[in-house]
């Protein structure tokens, strides 16, 4: 990995995952029972349909999940490439 700065790593992560979050959420915005059936088949038959309400997709159901999301993956990111350096004997 060779990263001199992990924070770089865990940007990279939390920008891609903001966008795959973007994608799945314009999806479910247009088509929401498919975007059930994809969770569905996603998490290998789990009924995702019990948990759906009839509350229509707002743009703070969108807001949050995507910062919560980004800041667990620049978290995840950073201390992912710290490890890989630290274990590969690359030390700051």
């Amino acid at each position: 990995m060779s990263n001199n700065q992990p924070w770089k790593t865990g940007l990279a992560l939390a920008l891609a995952i903001a966008v795959v979050y973007f994608v799945c959420a314009i999806l479910y915005g247009l088509w929401p029972e498919k975007g059930i059936d994809f969770l569905n088949a996603l998490f290998h038959g789990l009924d995702f349909h019990k948990l759906a309400t009839p509350v229509p997709f707002t743009f703070s159901m969108f807001l949050y999940p995507l910062l919560v999301l980004m800041v667990w993956g620049f978290l995840v990111g950073t201390i992912f490439a710290w490890l890989h350096d630290l274990l590969h004997g690359r030390r700051r």
